[in-house]
C-alpha cells in the first residue's frame, strides 16, 4: 500500500521524506513559497555518505519512484493524507500560517509522528505521572498542542545528522551522522501498523547506481516502549549544548571530547532522568556509542549557530530536561549552566533586535 503523507518543513524534513520516495510513497513538503517553488521546479536532492565509499551518494527525488510535491502552509489540508511529519523547529510550528496549519492538523485527527529535538506536549501527555503543565513555558508555542491528541502523536529520535551546505540552495540537503529515525509506537493499533509498514518499506528500498542496487542509510525503527526517543536528551545535553560558551561555539565532537569525565557524568545523569521517568536501559544509547560517534561531530550544533546568528528562539530541551529533573526533585549544575547561558544569549539577541526596530 501506497500512502500520502505531508511533512512540515523542507530542510531536515526532506532527509525522512526521501527515505518514503524510495520507497515509493507519496510527499507533500510544506515550506515557504520560493522554496516550494524551487522544489517543484527542482525537487529535492540529499547527499549521503555511505560506508566503504569515498564520495557521497547523491539521490535526486525526480529519479525516486516515489512523488513529491511542495506547498506553502496555507495550502496544506490535512485531511488528503495518512499521516502528517513534524520536522520544523519547535518555534516555527507557532509562526503566522504554519499555526493555523497545525490547528487543521489536530482537527484532522491525523496520526502525527515528531522528528524534532523538542518532544510535542501531546506526545509527554503519554508518560505516566508527568505534570506536563509544569512544563508549558519551556515552549514557545505551548497552545500549538492544545487540541493534539496524545493517541495519535508519537516521537521519533531525531538522530540522523544533516545540514544544508552554505554554498547549495534551499533543496539539497548533506547528511553528516547516517543514523536512525528511531519512533515510538502510537497508543491506537492502525497507526502503529502504518509506521511499521513504513518501516519495512524503506528497509527494502535501494537506489539504483552504476554498480547496482545500493542500501542506502538512515532507516525509520518503530519500537514498543514510548521512552526510546527519549534516547536523544543525553546526546542534546552532553553535546549540543554544550557546543554554546559565553561568547562563542565550539563543534560538538570538542564539547564531548574536550572535557570526556564531564561528558560523561552529564550523559548519564540525564540518562538516569529517563529511567526514573520508566526508561529501560535498553532503551538509551550507551556514552560509549554515543562519543564515539561524536567524533565525527566537527560543526556545533543547529542550536549553537542559530544562537550566535542572532536567533530570538530555539528549541529549549536543556530548559525541558531541568524543569522535569526538578519536578522530580533532582538537579545538576552542569545542566543549570546550560540553560544559563542559552538564557543570556537569547537575552542578548533579543535585545538586539529589539534595538533595531
Amino acid at each position: 500500500m501506497k500512502y500520502s503523507v505531508l511533512v512540515l518543513g523542507a530542510s531536515y524534513g526532506s532527509l525522512l521524506g526521501t527515505k518514503l520516495l524510495m520507497a515509493g510513497h507519496r510527499v507533500t513538503l510544506v515550506c515557504t513559497g520560493p522554496t516550494a517553488r524551487l522544489i517543484n521546479r527542482e525537487g529535492t536532492l540529499v547527499r549521503f555518505p555511505i560506508r566503504g565509499r569515498d564520495s557521497l551518494i547523491d539521490i535526486a527525488s525526480q529519479k525516486l519512484p516515489g512523488t513529491l510535491a511542495a506547498i506553502t502552509p496555507a495550502e496544506a489540508d490535512p485531511d488528503q493524507y495518512d499521516l502528517i511529519v513534524l520536522g520544523m523547529q519547535e518555534a516555527q510550528l507557532g509562526s503566522p500560517g504554519v499555526r493555523e496549519l497545525m490547528g487543521r492538523v489536530a482537527r484532522a485527527r491525523k496520526p502525527c509522528l515528531a522528528i524534532m529535538n523538542m518532544p510535542p506536549l501531546a506526545y509527554l501527555r503519554r508518560i505516566p505521572g508527568l505534570a506536563t503543565e509544569a512544563l508549558e513555558h519551556c515552549y514557545t508555542n505551548p497552545g500549538v498542542w492544545e487540541d493534539f491528541d496524545p493517541a495519535l502523536t508519537t516521537l521519533a529520535s531525531p538522530d540522523p545528522q544533516a545540514f544544508r551546505p552554505p554554498d547549495q540552495p534551499k533543496n539539497v540537503l548533506q547528511v553528516g551522522l547516517p543514523t536512525n529515525f528511531k519512533a515510538a509506537r502510537f497508543d491506537a493499533e492502525e497507526p502503529t501498523a502504518l509506521l511499521r509498514n513504513l518501516e519495512a518499506d524503506i528497509e527494502g528500498a535501494r537506489f539504483e547506481c552504476f554498480d547496482g542496487a545500493l542500501e542506502i542509510p538512515v532507516k525509520l525503527k518503530v519500537h514498543d516502549s514510548i521512552f526510546v526517543p527519549l534516547a536523544k536528551w543525553p546526546m542534546l545535553i552532553a553535546g549540543n549544548y554544550r557546543c554554546i560558551r559565553p561568547h562563542d561555539m565550539i563543534p560538538i565532537k570538542e564539547a564531548v571530547h574536550g572535557n570526556v569525565s564531564q561528558s560523561r557524568e552529564i550523559y548519564n545523569w540525564v540518562a538516569n532522568l529517563c529511567t526514573g521517568l520508566g526508561a529501560e536501559f535498553d532503551d538509551l544509547v550507551p556514552f560509549d556509542k554515543y562519543a564515539k560517534a561524536a567524533e565525527s561531530l566537527c560543526k556545533p550544533s543547529s542550536a549553537a549557530r542559530a544562537l550566535f546568528g542572532g536567533a530570538e528562539h530555539i528549541e529549549r530541551v536543556d530548559s525541558l530536561v531541568r524543569r522535569i529533573a526538578g519536578l522530580r526533585g533532582l538537579q545538576s549544575d552542569t545542566l543549570h549552566e546550560i540553560v544559563m547561558l542559552v538564557d543570556d544569549r537569547l537575552g542578548r539577541n533579543r535585545l538586539s533586535a529589539t534595538s533595531r526596530m
